[in-house]
């Protein structure tokens, strides 16, 4: 860490030696107050900022004096590989420290299922299929190791975990989501505890997105939640109660409203109730250039950027226009639109995490992790996940598979890294293809039975009656956010009811495995499959499917929303009367029925 050896505070006062704010002896709340006294209103505007890496330079860190930079979705190094990210890391950070009070930068990435920007780190089942598995342990298992991959390329905050409720499964982020009742976002707020408790490779975690995004009309992403505050209160603030009991460092404003008012403008909502009722502590941070959206109009305007910082937000994601961020949040200060004790609430707030994080002690990633990214301990816990996370929903007899069976394997999903991985995998939205190395469904089926009789073709062609089973591996194709929107029809494609059709036509058992973030309009096919399983999201360890399947793991999924009889039941929950195709909580095993 550079020594500060001589300080000259806003008011021009000099002091010889170390400041106090850089000595770790002293309390954090010490710290923040000294510091707090040094720093000019560019300072502190600098603080609230957070540029998109590609839009920013490292010279334009040090003279704007910004406090955050973040990668969005997809957004690497090149090449990408976690010493490069590493390498640019601390490229950031000694421009950083380069500024007149040599404060550390925090750097914002989305590790929603692992490190899973970076190619070559593990990749975990997405939330819902943790959800399936109602296992806080083992969630928070998955934050501390997903905290150890970060630390080696010394990201050291994560947008995450989603802790919505998800109320419709028409909504592209469904599979953000751990299930449709708050109790589950709840109980798996333990991931915050694995990501924060992880010493010195410990990483910010980020409760998002409030509030009420999982209960939007339609299902629409950035649409509008039109609940009683009844409603809202019982249904999706449980899960950031929780988040704030265990001292989430951070919370993402979404961008949905509230019965018509967006929540980046919501002031009721961030500062009083999540603030002042629920005691949060940490600062708010805005979604990616989510401040544009407060008046429905393209780009933003002054009157938006007071709004949102009235509102409470302390950081504000602007990627590409954070200059014009900054000079219109310095007007508003200077017409009183914004006062100094909101800006200096906001800087406490951050400055505080950056303390506690020992960013002024570390500054600069931690390589001795490098070897964790990817690596054997953290993929078998993976694989662990998925295979905790399966859920049987239907079994005629033909699940486990034996080890001495012909088995046909077949199915888009089947040999595919990036169709089971999905969205928020390399890239945004995520791609089909090997974008990062793990084990394939196909893959894991043949290293967990090398004695049985393994064929594959993806579409089905060439199967014959002489195989004992065969395993069709459908679903979605990768998708993130809005883009994963579905108004229309929620069954499989054509090409992969044409695939599961050749196999039936053969006149062998058919196992399907769904591979989708979300229950999908299966109904009327179900009669003609032998065995169901919803796999989800499973990410690189295709082992775990394998495992399920041929009874090396029994399944003790339970499913963490529920499964709809068609599309038209949408939105169908747990208590609404409605009769579906599985219920809340549904899930098989090889020995007895689970439900509840």
């Amino acid at each position: 860490m550079v020594v500060v050896l001589a300080l000259v505070t806003c008011g021009g006062r000099v002091e010889p030696g170390p400041a106090p704010y850089m000595d770790s002896r002293l309390a954090v709340e010490d710290r923040v107050d000294d510091l707090l006294d040094r720093m000019s209103l560019d300072d502190k505007l600098g603080q609230m900022t957070q540029p998109e890496r590609r839009y920013i330079t490292l010279q334009e860190i040090t003279r704007y004096r910004i406090g955050s930079v973040l990668s969005s979705g997809g957004s690497a190094p090149t090449p990408n590989t976690a010493k490069s990210w590493a390498d640019m890391y601390d490229g950031l950070q000694r421009a950083a420290l380069a500024g007149p009070l040599g404060i550390p930068l925090m750097y914002g990435v989305d590790a929603v299922h692992g490190h899973n920007t970076v190619v070559g780190a593990t990749v975990f089942p997405h939330n819902i299929g943790l959800g399936a598995t109602r296992d806080p342990r083992l969630v928070r298992e998955i934050g501390a190791a997903t905290a150890k991959e970060m630390a080696a390329t010394g990201v050291d905050w994560n947008f995450a975990p989603c802790v919505c409720v998800v109320r419709n499964d028409r909504w592209g982020r469904t599979y953000e989501s751990f299930g449709e009742v708050p109790e589950l976002p709840s109980m798996m707020t333990t991931v915050i505890d694995g990501m924060q408790d992880a010493g010195p490779a410990s990483v910010l975690a980020t409760a998002k997105h409030y509030l009420g995004d999982g209960g939007t009309e339609g299902g629409d992403d950035r649409g509008d939640t039109r609940v009683s505050e009844k409603e809202l209160r019982a249904v999706h603030l449980p899960p950031f109660r929780a988040a704030v009991k265990r001292g989430v460092g951070s919370v993402m404003i979404s961008y949905s409203s509230w019965n018509g008012l967006k929540m980046h403008r919501h002031r009721y909502l961030i500062r009083d109730v999540l603030k002042r009722e629920l005691g949060f502590t940490g600062f708010v941070v805005s979604d990616y250039n989510g401040i544009d959206q407060i008046d429905g109009q393209p780009g933003f305007t002054k009157d938006e950027v007071s709004a949102a910082v009235n509102a409470g937000i302390d950081m504000v994601m602007v990627p590409a226009k954070w200059r014009r961020f900054i000079d219109y949040l310095r007007d508003a200060v200077k017409a009183g639109e914004v006062s100094m004790a909101r800006i200096d609430d906001a800087n406490r707030r951050i400055l505080t995490k950056k303390f506690q994080l020992g960013l002024f002690e570390r500054p600069m990633a931690d390589r001795s992790y490098l070897t964790t990214v990817g690596g054997a301990a953290h993929r078998k816990l993976a694989r662990r996940a998925v295979a905790a996370s399966q859920v049987l929903l239907k079994n005629d007899g033909v699940l486990p598979l034996d080890d001495e069976d012909k088995i046909f394997v077949a199915g888009d999903s089947a040999n595919d890294i990036g169709m089971q991985s999905g969205g928020w995998t390399i890239t945004w939205q995520g791609k089909a293809g090997p974008i990062t190395p793990g084990t394939t469904i196909l893959d894991g089926i043949r290293k967990v039975a090398p004695s049985a009789s393994i064929t594959y073709g993806k579409d089905g062609t060439g199967i014959d009656g002489s195989y004992d089973a065969a395993v069709a591996v459908v679903g979605e194709r990768p998708y993130a956010e809005y883009h994963g929107d579905r108004t229309g029809d929620l069954g499989l494609d054509a090409g992969d009811l044409r695939t599961i059709d050749r196999l039936r036509d053969a006149g062998v058992p058919v196992v399907v495995v769904l591979v989708s973030g979300r229950p999908l309009d299966i109904a009327e096919r179900l009669p003609g499959w032998d065995a169901l399983v919803a796999a989800w999201l499973p990410g690189t360890e295709g082992g775990g499917v394998a495992d399920v399947l041929f009874g090396r793991t029994a399944p003790t999924g339970r499913l963490p929303v529920t499964w709809m009889r068609d599309g038209d039941q949408q939105p169908i929950n747990r208590g609404d009367g409605k009769r579906p195709l599985f219920p809340f909580g549904h899930g098989l095993t090889y020995r007895w029925l689970r439900s509840g």
